[in-house]
C-alpha cells in the first residue's frame, strides 16, 4: 500500500491532530465509510477536501462532532425530535440537518443549513476528542466514484492524502441517513445505513424526497447528486443476470458464484456492508462493464438502490 497509512495509536492519532490543527487534511475511518476530515470552519482546510475530491463547490459537507453537546454549539435551534433522535442513534449512522448557527461561516455549500452526525467508529471518536474541532468529512474519494471502505481504497482514489488511519474496513459499508429536521415533517434527504422503520419508531412520519434539487445548485445535504458513487466501468441495472463475457462483470445476491461475478448476501445491511468493496473488486478486475441485479424494491432495499442507481447514471 502507498501513501502514508498509519495505525490509529497514539502516535497516528498525534500526528493527525497536528495536521488538522494545521489546516490539513487526513482521512480517517468511520462504521460507514472512510471520510476526508478537516476543520469544518477552516477556509483553508474546507478548501482543501473540496480541492482533493475535485468535489463541485456546491456539494455541501457533513460536520462530525463528538457528542451532542459539540453538535449543539453549531446550531441555531436543536428541536425536541433532535434529543430524541440523538439519543437513539448517536454515536451511529444517522446524520441531522438543522439551521445553522448565525456566528458560524457556511460549510462548503451556500445556504443556512448545517449536517451533523456523532460517528460510531473508535477511531474516529478518539480523532474527534483529541483535536476538539468539528470535522468536515465527506467520503475519502474522487467525486462520483465509489465510496471506500479501507485505508487501502482511500490511497488509491486519493494518493496525495497526508495521512490515512487504518481502522480495517468499515461495518456499515454505506453512508449515514440524512433527515433534515428544518421541514414542519422531517424529511428523509439520503437514505441510508440507518433504516426508515426504526426511525419512525422515534418520529412518527417521515417525509420522503422528491425528485432533488438539480446539479448546480445547493442543497442541505451530500448524496443528492445525479451520479454517484460510480465505478470505473459502466454499471447496468438489469431485472436478471445470466451468463456473460469475460469483458462484463456481475453483482448479484442469487445464482452461483464466478469469475468476476460477485455474490453477496440476500440480506439488505449485509448487502450494504460489501456493496463497495465489490464494485472495487471488479474494476480492479479490469472489466468495461457491470451488470448488477436489481434488488427488491422495498423500503429495506432502499438505501442500496439509491447508491446503485446513482451508480448507473450517465
Amino acid at each position: 500500500m502507498t501513501g502514508r497509512v498509519v495505525a490509529p495509536d497514539a502516535a497516528g492519532i498525534r500526528a493527525a491532530v497536528e495536521l488538522l490543527r494545521a489546516g490539513s487534511v487526513v482521512a480517517f475511518p468511520t462504521e460507514t465509510v472512510y471520510g476526508l476530515g478537516a476543520d469544518a470552519f477552516s477556509v483553508k482546510a474546507v478548501a482543501e477536501i473540496y480541492r482533493l475530491k475535485n468535489r463541485p463547490s456546491w456539494n455541501p459537507l457533513i460536520v462530525h462532532v463528538a457528542d451532542v453537546a459539540a453538535a449543539g454549539s453549531l446550531v441555531e435551534e436543536w428541536p425536541a425530535a433532535a434529543d430524541d433522535l440523538a439519543a437513539r442513534f448517536w454515536p451511529g449512522p444517522l446524520t441531522l440537518v438543522f439551521r445553522r448557527a448565525p456566528h458560524l461561516a457556511g460549510v462548503g455549500a451556500d445556504n443556512d443549513t448545517i449536517a451533523i452526525r456523532v460517528p460510531a467508529h473508535p477511531v474516529a471518536l478518539r480523532l474527534l476528542e483529541a483535536c476538539r474541532l468539528p470535522l468536515a468529512a465527506p467520503s475519502a474519494n474522487r467525486s462520483e466514484s465509489i465510496s471506500p471502505t479501507t485505508a487501502e481504497h482511500v490511497v488509491r482514489s486519493l494518493p496525495d492524502v497526508p495521512l490515512v488511519l487504518d481502522g480495517g474496513p468499515s461495518s456499515w459499508g454505506i453512508e449515514s441517513t440524512v433527515l433534515d429536521l428544518t421541514t414542519p415533517t422531517p424529511t428523509l434527504l439520503r437514505p441510508g445505513a440507518l433504516g426508515l422503520r426504526a426511525i419512525r419508531s422515534v418520529t412518527g412520519a417521515i417525509a420522503l424526497p422528491g425528485n432533488g434539487p438539480a446539479d448546480g445548485t445547493a442543497r442541505p445535504s451530500p448524496g443528492m447528486s445525479r451520479r454517484h458513487y460510480a465505478p470505473r466501468a459502466r454499471l447496468i441495472l438489469a431485472p436478471e443476470v445470466g451468463e456473460t463475457g469475460e469483458e462484463t462483470g456481475v453483482l448479484a445476491y442469487e445464482g452461483p458464484e464466478g469469475k468476476n461475478r460477485e455474490l453477496l448476501p440476500a440480506d439488505p445491511r449485509e448487502y450494504a456492508a460489501d456493496l463497495y468493496a465489490a464494485l472495487h473488486r471488479l474494476d480492479d478486475a479490469g472489466v468495461a462493464t457491470i451488470l448488477v441485479q436489481e434488488p427488491p424494491d422495498t423500503e429495506d432495499w432502499l438505501a442500496v438502490r439509491d447508491r446503485l442507481t446513482r451508480a448507473a447514471a450517465r
